[in-house]
């Protein structure tokens, strides 16, 4: 289990980050707005958003490539703002792995230790040691262009790992991979972390590494985090509507609040267990693989009525589309294991509904 931040009054562990409102303005441009966020020795957290969102140059400046305008920047307490990068210790991974091409596995890794005159019989245990960490033990005199993209991305690793840093930055280190592989070592980094119990950063655009692979996901958009929590909460309980869209499919309903009752686009009674309490406009999230068809339904006190207009076999599931009587288009994904007794066809007239803990309504 992950000890989180403790009081300011007791010694960090080895590992701990604290952003303290850090901002980074180039000229009239804000890329990163008054970031907070506490990381916790051990802990693998996720900045995830879409390009420009501001979470590659909130790494730059942990890692120290880029200074803040405003704000602190602490590792294990100690304020480490305007430090040159070399000064921080701190191991940092590239998407372009930045290897030596004329340097061999061994050199490439050894590197870090040259620079910081380890003598030589430690520097050697130390490359073997974390070379068979990353099962590249047999490869250590190879030179980079012999290798794989991803065991050119290991290389990196061990490289970064090899002067034992206490936190690990991550900056999309997967990114120029196809995707089977991709899969196949985000499992491989999720091990290495619980192996080596280092306290790791990660950079990405991809909602599904950094749901499959964090302790934590931080969401952000626009310079700012909009949601930090764990990959459970951020898919089911999304904090704003940019969450709810940005990370996995999600139907989005507009709906009134009134006293308590959540009324559908009809006017119809919905169902949600997370509910604001307050009236006016709103938005109703339910995921499509919680959005169930009732074909030929009786009359409902709850669910929107409307009509399949098409589906789509993935494979795993088959995708239902269904249009509400008031035009809205919405989206069911039904998987084929468990596929219902009736099955939606096209022109099936059908009630949409899902189980009030599946739905959160959001006014923001």
């Amino acid at each position: 289990m992950l000890m989180r931040a403790r009081s300011s009054a007791i010694a960090p562990e080895i590992g701990s980050i604290a952003l303290q409102n850090i901002q980074k303005r180039y000229g009239a441009f804000t890329a990163v707005d008054q970031v907070s966020l506490s990381v916790a020795p051990g802990e693998f957290i996720s900045l995830l958003g879409p390009s420009g969102s501001g979470k590659t140059t909130t790494l730059m400046m942990i890692a120290g490539f880029e200074f803040p305008t405003s704000g602190e920047v602490l590792v294990d307490g100690r304020d480490i703002t305007h430090l040159p990068p070399h000064r921080r210790e701190l191991g940092v991974i590239f998407q372009n792995y930045a290897l030596f091409p004329h340097m061999t596995v061994a050199e490439n890794v050894a590197y870090p230790l040259r620079m910081r005159r380890v003598g030589k019989a430690e520097l050697e245990t130390r490359v073997r040691r974390v070379l068979d960490q990353v099962h590249l033990g047999n490869l250590a005199s190879r030179y980079p262009h012999q290798m794989s993209g991803g065991q050119q991305q290991r290389v990196a690793i061990a490289r970064a790992l090899v002067f034992d840093p206490p936190v690990l930055l991550l900056d999309e280190p997967l990114g120029a991979l196809d995707r089977k592989l991709r899969e196949h070592l985000r499992n491989e980094i999720k091990t290495l972390h619980t192996e080596v119990a280092k306290t790791m950063i990660y950079v990405t655009h991809d909602q599904d590494e950094a749901l499959a692979m964090s302790d934590r996901v931080a969401v952000m958009h626009e310079g700012q985090i909009r949601q930090v929590s764990a990959p459970q909460d951020i898919y089911r309980r999304p904090a704003d509507l940019f969450v709810a869209s940005f990370v996995g499919e999600v139907n989005l309903i507009p709906v009134k609040l009134s006293s308590g009752d959540i009324l559908g686009p009809e006017g119809q009674s919905l169902l949600a267990a997370h509910c604001p309490t307050t009236d006016g406009d709103a938005t109703l999230c339910v995921r499509p693989e919680n959005l169930h068809l009732e074909v030929a339904a009786r009359e409902t006190s709850s669910g929107i009525k409307g009509h399949v207009t098409g589906s789509t076999f993935v494979g795993d599931a088959t995708i239902f589309e269904l249009r509400t009587e008031s035009g809205l288009q919405l989206t069911s994904k039904i998987l084929n294991v468990t596929q219902p007794k009736t099955i939606p066809a096209v022109g099936d007239a059908c009630v949409a509904k899902w189980q009030p803990q599946d739905a959160t309504v959001l006014t923001k």
